[in-house]
C-alpha cells in the first residue's frame, strides 16, 4: 500500500471501533479504543466504539457493521480469534489477518519461525514445571527473563538473575499463561519500528530507569524517555528498519504494526517481539512515531482503517 487510496470518510459506512474485550489487557484496550473512536469520528468517519464481549459477532451482525477498526489487546482479539470471527461475518477489518495475529501474539512460535528463517532473537528454553533451573542456567547463563508466551504490555514478566529466582518467576507468569519462556538477557538499548502500510515509520529509543520497559514504563510512568530521532546512524537505522520489516514478513504481518529490537554494546540486532494491534494511548508508540513522520493522530487512525480493505484469501 504505497500510496493511499483517495477514499472518503462516508465510503467506510458503519464502523465498529472494537475495544475492551476479556484479556489482562482490557483496560489497556479501552483507552486505545476510545482514542481511535475520537480521532475517526473527527475525521469524519461514522465510528461506534463496541465493547468486546463473548457475543461481540452477534452484536457486530446485528448492528450492520461494514467495517472494523480492531482496538483490542490480548488474547480474543490480538490472537487471530476476533480476526477468525469477523471474517465467518464478511466484515473487513485492521490490521494482520487470523495467521499473522496468532503467530505474533505467541512469543514461542515467533522466536521458532524467526530462528528458522536465520532472523536473530535471543536464545530461550521453554521453561515448563519439570525444567532444571540448573540447565537453564547453564544454557543461558544469568540475567534471563521470564515471560508468559501469549501476553503483552509485559504482563507476568520478571528478570532472573539465578538459578534459584525461576521458580518464583515461573509462578508469577503462571498467573497468566500456560506456556512460559525464559529468554537470554540482552544489556543494551531497546526500540521500537512502527509499520504503517508499506512505510517504515521513524524509530524510538526507549529508555527507563526501570529494571527493563514494563507495564508501568509504558503507560504509568512519566519517567520513561523516549527518543525520536533514535540517534542511530544511517546505516545501523537501515539495518534496523530492514529487521524490522523482515520480522514482520516471516510472521505474516499485514497493514500495521510495530517490532521490538534490543542492541547490545557490540551492535547486534535481537528481535524481541511483533505487536500487530499496538496500544493507541497517550503514552502509545506508533502515536508518537507518526508524529515525528509528520502524521497526525486523526491521518493515522485514518491510514489504519485503510487497511481494512485488503481482500483476504
Amino acid at each position: 500500500m504505497s500510496e493511499w487510496p483517495a477514499i472518503k470518510p462516508q465510503d467506510m459506512g458503519r464502523v465498529a471501533v472494537l475495544m475492551g474485550g476479556w484479556s489482562a489487557e482490557r483496560e489497556i484496550s479501552l483507552r486505545s479504543g476510545g482514542e481511535v473512536l475520537r480521532g475517526l469520528r473527527a475525521r469524519g468517519v461514522d465510528a461506534h466504539g463496541v465493547d468486546a464481549g463473548r457475543d461481540v459477532l452477534e452484536v457486530l451482525d446485528k448492528g450492520g457493521y461494514q467495517r472494523a477498526f480492531v482496538a483490542l489487546h490480548g488474547r480474543g482479539g490480538e490472537d487471530g480469534v476476533i480476526q477468525a470471527g469477523l471474517e465467518l461475518l464478511g466484515i473487513p477489518y485492521t490490521g494482520s489477518g487470523v495467521l499473522g495475529s496468532a503467530l505474533a501474539m505467541d512469543k514461542l512460535r515467533s522466536k521458532q519461525l524467526w530462528c528458522g528463517a536465520g532472523l536473530p532473537t535471543p536464545d530461550y528454553i521453554e521453561l515448563r514445571p519439570e525444567t532444571d533451573p540448573a540447565d537453564v542456567v547453564a544454557t543461558l547463563g544469568v540475567p534471563v527473563i521470564v515471560k508468559p508466551a501469549h501476553e503483552g504490555s509485559s504482563l507476568g514478566m520478571t528478570r532472573v538473575t539465578s538459578a534459584q529466582e525461576l521458580a518464583a518467576a515461573r509462578t508469577v507468569a503462571a498467573e497468566y499463561d500456560t506456556d512460559i519462556l525464559v529468554e537470554r538477557w540482552i544489556t543494551g538499548e531497546e526500540y521500537t519500528v512502527s509499520l504503517l502500510g508499506d512505510a517504515v515509520l521513524p524509530a524510538i529509543c526507549l529508555q527507563t530507569p526501570r529494571t527493563f520497559y514494563d507495564f508501568a514504563a509504558k503507560y504509568e510512568s512519566d519517567d520513561t524517555r523516549y527518543l525520536c530521532p533514535c540517534g542511530l546512524g544511517a546505516a545501523d537505522l537501515e539495518r534496523l528498519n530492514t529487521l524490522a520489516v523482515e520480522a514482520f514478513r516471516v510472521l505474516d504481518g499485514w497493514g500495521w504494526g510495530r517490532v521490538d529490537v534490543m542492541r547490545d554494546g557490540d551492535g547486534a540486532l535481537w528481535l524481541l517481539e511483533v505487536n500487530t494491534t499496538p496500544g493507541m494511548t497517550d503514552h502509545s508508540l506508533v502515536p508518537m512515531a507518526a508524529a515525528a513522520a509528520g502524521i497526525d493522530f486523526e491521518e493515522l487512525v485514518w491510514r489504519i482503517l485503510l487497511t481494512s480493505r485488503k481482500e483476504r484469501g
